[in-house]
């Protein structure tokens, strides 16, 4: 029995290779779980002519996922490939480098200096707060200045 949704904006419909790459995908078995969850739940959601076209509900009860997962799905389907869907996509994660080799070597001879007066040794905070004094820096974090330590030693 083919379920008809009416009113979805992004309307999945799968070629014959496209269902049978996914098939095959599901059978073996020999992919990620995560991987064979999307191809089933493309499987299931497909509106061709080959395809059952159940509701999202009704995939989202049989796989396990929400309704707004599969809703993503089929916008990501629709809009890019449904081969996109098992591709991992990294978000790239970009990280300004707080101190450079020049920084990392001036915090180290801070390190090794002699405490400020009324301490015994330098914390980290004080570090921190030193680097920013001495303008090597504009901000730096007390977890920064203990990696930059940790990978010194």
């Amino acid at each position: 029995m083919k379920e008809i949704v009416m009113n979805k904006k992004y309307v999945v419909k799968l070629t014959a290779e496209e269902r049978a790459r996914y098939e095959h995908l599901v059978h073996t078995g020999k992919s990620a779980a995560w991987k064979i969850q999307r191809a089933q739940a493309l499987l299931k959601a497909d509106q061709g002519a080959q395809g059952p076209g159940w509701d999202d509900a009704r995939i989202a009860e049989a796989f396990g996922v929400t309704t707004r997962s599969l809703q993503n799905w089929r916008k990501q389907a629709v809009e890019e490939g449904p081969d996109s869907l098992l591709e991992h996509q990294w978000a790239p994660r970009p990280r300004a480098v707080k101190l450079d080799g020049e920084g990392q070597a001036r915090l180290t001879a801070l390190a090794c200096s002699t405490a400020p007066d009324g301490r015994a040794s330098w914390t980290l905070n004080l570090l921190a707060n030193k680097l920013v004094e001495l303008h090597i820096v504009d901000t730096i974090s007390r977890e920064t200045v203990r990696q930059a330590l940790k990978k010194a030693t």
